[in-house]
């Protein structure tokens, strides 16, 4: 006979709603506790709980709620991420401006960005909400809910923060990092410019999100010039503002960084999480790939930032990032035209892990 646990679990498919929101509710906290209660009966439950997304909001809150929570599970992920209905359905709800959920559609979204496959996403189409004034590419609707959205004026509900962990998540495949930098039509806007304005923002989901997204796209090495050039993607001050804190230099390392650098307020904090400091240095070696990214980090000054943020960030991590960076910064190059000035060092070809 099934248990008490298990008939409670068969409410959710009730026909019901009262009794489909009464069990979806008690069963939030098991779906972190007991998670093998929903895998019975070669995942049926997590079958109901994807059509009640569509619910009553208060339903279809719970039930998101612990899909969220199942998610962490390989073989639910995958489940759920190769649904290409329910798929549909996810990305419909989400670009709603009137959806209850969004966020919680958001967060179940980037934990199902962690299944490759969902790299797919990029040439998957759907109509927009005249409300958006979007493309009918669903990531460029993704992107513009995210920048639209930020300040809860598309959805009062939502700020679709968790947008910033699926384009992270995704933006390790090529093809997606394309995406991030390629001008699109619609708008004649490269997706990257439109991210970048957030490495300062309140939120660190927002802020962790965008840092890993500019680190992830700085590994496609030809399209360096364009991140460097100040009439293209211009990525340098928004990596090195958050890195920068208070601190004073002399005259003449200050005129020698870019003009957002020079004069910041007295109480400029560097951001406060260590790892997104961490990351935004591992960018800027990325950066140092090609003779031409090491020559312009010099010639802005990046090494004093760098050389401070080495000294009063107490993380292992950050310091660690910032010596490899200072090495390649403060190394001797070979006159351009020797033989081998050109070529890449072994220890600085760039390979993704």
């Amino acid at each position: 006979m099934p248990t008490e646990l298990e008939e409670l679990v068969g409410f959710i498919a009730h026909p019901n709603p009262s009794i489909r929101k009464v069990a979806a509710e008690n069963l939030v906290p098991y779906s972190t506790e007991q998670p093998s209660i929903f895998k019975r009966d070669e995942l049926l439950p997590v079958k109901h709980l994807k059509f009640l997304i569509r619910d009553h909001p208060e339903i279809a809150e719970h039930a998101i709620t612990i899909l969220i929570n199942l998610t962490s599970d390989r073989t639910v992920l995958e489940y759920v991420a190769t649904d290409e209905r329910f798929l549909g359905i996810l990305l419909g709800n989400l670009v709603d401006p009137s959806e209850a959920n969004a966020n919680l559609l958001a967060m179940l979204l980037a934990n199902m960005a962690k299944w490759d496959g969902l790299k797919d996403i990029v040439n998957r189409k759907q109509d927009p909400p005249k409300a958006l004034q979007s493309h009918e590419l669903v990531f460029n609707q993704l992107l513009d809910l995210f920048v639209k959205g930020a300040d809860g004026t598309y959805n009062k509900q939502a700020d679709f923060d968790y947008l910033a962990y699926v384009f992270a998540d995704l933006s390790k495949h090529p093809e997606i990092r394309q995406f991030f930098l390629t001008k699109q039509e619609y708008d004649d806007v490269v997706p990257i410019n439109k991210i970048k304005v957030f490495t300062e923002h309140k939120s660190d989901i927002r802020r962790k999100g965008v840092a890993s997204i500019i680190k992830n796209t700085a590994f496609d090495v030809p399209a360096h010039p364009a991140f460097l050039d100040e009439d293209q993607i211009n990525i340098m001050p928004y990596i090195l503002l958050p890195i920068t804190g208070n601190e004073e230099y002399d005259e003449e390392e200050t005129m020698g960084m870019l003009p957002d650098l020079q004069l910041l307020p007295p109480d400029k904090q560097r951001d406060p999480d260590h790892n997104i400091i961490q990351t935004h240095v591992e960018t800027l070696t990325l950066l140092t790939t090609t003779r031409e990214g090491r020559d312009y980090m010099r010639r802005i000054n990046v090494y004093p930032i760098i050389r401070e943020t080495h000294l009063r960030v107490d993380d292992e991590g950050v310091r660690e990032a910032c010596e490899r960076l200072v090495q390649v910064l403060m190394r001797d190059e070979a006159e351009p035209g020797a033989e081998g000035a050109d070529e890449e060092d072994d220890d600085e070809r760039v390979v993704e892990v």
